[in-house]
């Protein structure tokens, strides 16, 4: 064979397939997961408190993890669905009908691609985000965006940091998590507030309480906006969320779960 001709060869032949070596050697770390599964499902109440309307019922929120055929790069996924509705009279003022997808890797619990549908009132969001955790983008329906390493959605995210250990958590005093959104990346730090017993329709639960940092601005003037409280146990779930807003606050009570990976040991009675 001409020398030039084989060069030319061995050449083409790099130039093909370094892009797939590269992108080989970069592994997803595997995260163990020992709080949630597939088929598990939590239900909760949304409702709005305040000293002079007491508790007023606004809807329902659930989240799901479902069965997925879908495949990323050739690696399994899980489908995390999350929904959201308003119910009763704010049907008429404020119709809330939200829906949001998100498929996760099963070894490492990052999403592969996340899908929201919005509908709040006279506001409607609709976008696809497809994220490349290999090359570090984010492609929605606007734009691409470099995104760091390992980045989730806000579902993902959830449902990440309920993987979390629980001595960790108090050793180092909480946790930084990366997610994306509207086209920008948020480096959140979660911090742990200690252990305390909260009392819920279900009964009472021996709880985490956890403070997520949010970004300041218009909606949350405040740097830690919203407190949650997950179970104590292997299980992590979310027992009760609080955020206040100008008057009084509104709040996310668990009223059912179904299919939990482990026993719930956090409930008391």
């Amino acid at each position: 064979m001409n020398s030039k001709l084989f060069t030319l060869i061995c050449l083409f032949v790099l130039a093909t397939t370094a892009p797939l070596l590269s992108q080989e050697r970069i592994i997803l770390p595997e995260r163990e997961n020992n709080a949630w599964q597939e088929g598990e499902k939590l239900t909760y109440r949304v409702f709005y408190e305040s000293i002079v309307t007491g508790q007023v019922d606004a809807g329902e929120a659930i989240t799901e993890v479902q069965k997925s055929d879908k495949e990323f790069e050739g690696r399994d996924t899980y489908h995390i669905v999350g929904t959201g509705k308003s119910k009763g009279a704010f049907n008429f003022f404020f119709k809330v009908r939200d829906s949001f997808e998100s498929y996760v890797d099963k070894e490492s619990l990052v999403p592969f691609l996340f899908v929201r549908r919005t509908r709040e009132g006279s506001y409607k969001k609709d976008d696809d985000v497809y994220f490349n955790q290999y090359k570090h983008t984010a492609q929605s329906k606007k734009k691409l965006s470099k995104v760091p390493p390992n980045v989730h959605d806000f579902l993902s995210a959830l449902f990440y940091a309920r993987t979390y250990d629980i001595d960790s958590l108090a050793k180092n005093k909480g946790f930084y998590i990366n997610f994306f959104l509207d086209d920008s990346t948020y480096h959140s730090w979660v911090k742990y507030e200690g252990v305390e017993t909260i009392l819920t329709n279900l009964g009472k639960f021996r709880c985490i309480k956890l403070a997520p940092m949010a970004a300041t601005g218009k909606v949350f003037s405040e740097k830690y906006p919203m407190f949650i409280w997950v179970t104590h146990d292997k299980n992590h779930i979310p027992v009760l969320a609080s955020s206040a807003v100008i008057v009084g606050n509104v709040k996310l009570e668990l009223i059912s779960y179904e299919n939990i990976k482990n026993k719930m040991d956090a409930k008391l009675e």
